[in-house]
């Protein structure tokens, strides 16, 4: 997994659990989906690096 890579996704998981707990504190729903979306999205993109990173030899 490249270094750029990784940044993104952990940046993308830790934004996206801020949002998703700020918004539902104050009661903004549709904002905390958003930042759960960003943060599955930065899980997915963990994921698919590190696959990637299994089939190399």
């Amino acid at each position: 997994m490249s270094a750029s890579e990784k940044a993104k996704a952990a940046v993308e998981q830790v934004v996206g659990r801020a949002v998703r707990k700020i918004a539902y504190a104050i009661g903004r729903r549709t904002t905390a989906a958003k930042g759960a979306a960003l943060e599955a999205r930065g899980k997915a993109r963990r994921l698919k690096e590190k696959g990637k990173d299994g089939l190399r030899f």
